[in-house]
């Protein structure tokens, strides 16, 4: 194995804030492709989808728990799959493995869930082994082969207007690698983190950056708010949170 130097503390914190000017640029550029999925075009979908659930049968619009946003990914478990019937496939497993307290996502008014071509007992008896708890469904029709993850992961991002259900934005493949975290879920979607510093489209939904966060038993108490939003002008410039778009 061939090492880089050793170095001085000195030398080495050098290394450190050149290699952060570059990170920074890949953050500013996270930022900005975030910020065009917002203005992606919005692709009605009118078929009638249904999917079983633990209380039965459902549909598409079901699916968002009376949320304004939905994030479905399609997990393969499923007869033929490696590892049936005790296990979904190891990629969608490390993924299911990954994903967080969903009260954050929640929170913002997004709702992610998993779909799969397994039934409900097959389904719940995999989560209760794996100590998975996000909703999870069964495909009944052509959901997957119309939304392209019939014979690969992927995950779809969907936007309701009352009954109205439109699909926002896609992505698989080594996209998903990025995904398990409430912001990069948020990121992904229509509207974004609804935080004040994005640049997103004019009336879209935002507050203040870091004021909604919360511990994941305490969203909807009534409680003081816990962090002081400044003016961009009266921020302090080591403030760990980006800038306001007016700033």
């Amino acid at each position: 194995m061939q090492t880089p130097p050793i170095a001085s503390a000195q030398d080495w914190e050098a290394a450190r804030q050149q290699l952060l000017v570059r990170e920074k640029e890949v953050t500013r550029a996270r930022d900005a492709l975030a910020a065009q999925r917002r203005r992606m075009p919005w692709l009605p979908v009118d078929k009638p989808y249904q999917f079983d659930g633990p209380d039965g049968r459902v549909g598409l619009v079901d699916l968002f728990a009376g949320r304004r946003q939905l994030i479905v990914y399609r997990a393969f478990l499923e007869p033929g799959v490696d590892g049936w019937p005790d296990h979904a496939c190891r990629g969608c497993s490390m993924i299911a493995d990954h994903i967080g307290n969903l009260a954050h996502l929640n929170a913002r008014n997004t709702t992610l869930v998993f779909a799969s071509r397994a039934g409900q007992p097959d389904i719940a008896r995999v989560k209760a082994r794996m100590g998975w708890h996000m909703p999870w469904y069964t495909i009944t029709d052509d959901f997957d082969r119309d939304f392209g993850v019939d014979e690969w992961h992927g995950t779809n991002a969907f936007i309701r207007d009352g009954e109205r259900v439109f699909r926002t934005y896609f992505i698989n493949n080594r996209g998903d690698e990025a995904l398990g975290t409430t912001w990069s879920y948020l990121d992904m979607t229509a509207l974004g983190r609804q935080e004040d510093w994005e640049d997103s489209p004019q009336g879209y939904p935002q507050s203040p950056a870091y004021a909604w966060w919360n511990w994941h038993d305490s969203y909807g108490d009534q409680q003081p708010q816990w962090w002081d939003d400044p003016d961009p002008g009266e921020r302090d410039p080591n403030d760990p949170r980006p800038p306001r778009r007016d700033s």
